[in-house]
C-alpha cells in the first residue's frame, strides 16, 4: 500500500494538475516516460538479490532504506512549483520512481518467497488490492487535498503518511529460509530466464496483454479535465471510486483464479476488461453525467483489477526461489515498459484522432491481441 502512495499520486494525480495549469496533451503524454526506472529496474535487481544491508532480514533492509528515502523526497517535492521549476520537479519526480522501482524488487521477491503455488492466486489477489488502496490515497484522495489545501500542504501529508509505515516494517521479522547462490546472480541471470522453455513466449504475452489497456487509461484522465470535470470529481470518480473497485476485482479475481486456472483466468479476464474499454467512448461523445461516469470508471478499474491480478500470478509461477527478485522484476519490468510507451504515444494519438476514434482504437487493438496471447499460450491445453 505504502509503495504505491507515490505511484498513486504520480500515475493519477499529476496528469490531472498538469492539465489544469494548462499544459498539452503531448507534455502530459510524454511525463509518463519518468517511470523510466520502472522500465530498467531489472538491471539492478540481481544486486538487491545479492546484497543484504542487514543481518536482520535480507529484503527487509532494502524495503526500509528506499521507504525512509521516499519521505524525504516527497517532502522536498512540496515546496517545488512545477510551473516555475518544471525540470527541478520532474528530476525530483524521477528520483521517487526510482527508489519506488526499487523497493518493489524487494517486496516483490518476499513476496515470491513467501506464496506457495496454491497461495499465489489470492495471496496476488491481496497485494495487488493493496496497490489499489495506496493509489486511492495518494490519487484520488490526493487531488481533493491538493483542491481544499493546495500542493505544499498536500505533498507534506502524503510524505507523513509514507513514514508511518515505517514503524510496522522495523517491527517484522524476515525469516531467510536459505541463502542466495551468489555465483549465479549477475546480469546472466536474465539469459537463463529467456532460456527456460516458453519464457520467451510468456514475455510477449505480458507486452500485448498491456499496450491497448494502458493506452486507453492514459487519456481517460484528461479527458475528464476536458469536459470540465472539477479536481474533486476527478478525484472521486478515478481515484477513490474507481480504484476501490479495483481492489474489490483484484480480490475477486484471486479467489477465481483456482476455480479457472492460472492460464484461462488471464486470458477470461482480459476479455471482461477489453470489452470495459468501451466505456471511455460515453465521455468522449459528451455524455457527462456523473452516476454515468462513475459506473464507466468503477467497471474499467473493477476488470483491470482482475486482470492483473492473473498476470502477477503467472509471473511468480515462472520465477524460481533463488533468483525471485530478478526473475520477477524482469517480467513487470517489460510490463511496465510497454505501459509506458502505450502512455507515453497515448497523447499524440488522441490529438490526431480525437477522444472517440483513439478509444475505438484501442478496443480493436486489446482483442486482436488476447486472440494472439491466447495461441501463444496454447490455451487449448493449459
Amino acid at each position: 500500500m505504502s509503495q504505491f502512495l507515490p505511484m498513486g499520486f504520480f500515475d493519477q494525480a499529476l496528469p490531472v494538475v498538469m492539465r489544469q495549469q494548462g499544459f498539452s496533451l503531448e507534455t502530459i503524454g510524454l511525463v509518463y516516460l519518468l517511470g523510466l526506472p520502472w522500465m530498467i529496474k531489472f538491471l539492478w535487481s540481481p544486486w538487491i538479490d545479492r546484497y543484504s544491508l542487514s543481518h536482520r532480514g535480507h529484503y527487509r533492509s532494502w524495503i526500509i532504506l528506499t521507504q525512509s528515502l521516499l519521505v524525504c523526497v516527497i517532502a522536498t517535492i512540496a515546496f517545488i512549483d512545477l510551473q516555475q521549476n518544471l525540470k527541478l520537479g520532474l528530476i525530483a519526480l524521477a528520483l521517487v520512481s526510482f527508489l519506488a522501482a526499487t523497493q518493489d524488487i524487494a517486496t516483490d521477491a518476499l513476496a515470491v518467497r513467501l506464496l506457495s503455488p496454491q497461495q499465489r492466486g489470492f495471496g496476488n489477489g491481496i497485494q495487488n488490492a493493496g496497490n489499489y488502496l495506496g493509489a486511492i490515497l495518494g490519487g484520488g484522495v490526493l487531488l481533493i487535498f491538493i483542491n481544499q489545501l493546495g500542493w505544499t500542504r498536500s505533498l507534506l501529508a502524503l510524505s507523513i503518511s509514507l513514514a508511518l509505515p515505517i514503524l510496522p516494517i522495523f517491527l517484522y521479522q524476515e525469516q531467510a529460509k536459505f541463502k542466495p547462490n551468489n555465483s549465479k546472480i549477475g546480469f546472466t541471470t536474465f539469459f537463463r530466464f529467456c532460456r527456460r522453455p516458453g519464457n520467451r513466449n510468456w514475455l510477449l504475452v505480458v507486452s500485448l496483454l498491456t499496450f491497448s489497456p494502458s493506452m486507453a487509461a492514459g487519456m481517460f484522465r484528461p479527458l475528464l479535465v476536458d469536459i470540465d470535470l472539477s479536481l474533486q470529481d476527478i478525484g472521486l470518480l478515478s481515484g477513490v471510486v474507481g480504484y476501490s473497485s479495483g481492489m474489490v476485482g483484484a480480490l475477486l479475481g484471486g479467489a477465481l483464479i483456482s476455480n479457472f486456472g492460472h492460464v484461462r483466468s488471464l486470458v477470461y479476464f482480459s476479455i471482461v476488461q477489453a470489452i470495459s474499454i468501451s466505456g471511455f467512448i460515453i465521455p468522449a461523445v459528451g455524455i457527462v453525467n456523473l452516476p454515468i461516469l462513475y459506473a464507466v470508471s468503477s467497471i474499467s478499474n473493477f476488470s483491470s483489477g482482475m486482470s492483473a491480478t492473473a498476470l502477477f500470478t503467472l509471473m511468480m509461477d515462472r520465477s524460481e526461489l533463488s533468483t525471485a527478485g530478478s526473475d520477477y522484476t524482469l517480467q513487470t519490468a517489460i510490463r511496465t515498459t510497454v505501459a509506458l510507451i502505450a502512455s507515453a504515444v497515448s497523447g499524440f494519438m488522441a490529438a490526431k484522432l480525437g477522444f472517440s476514434a483513439f478509444f475505438g482504437g484501442c478496443i480493436v487493438s486489446a482483442f486482436v491481441c488476447i486472440v494472439a496471447s491466447a495461441r501463444l499460450l496454447n490455451l487449448k491445453t493449459s
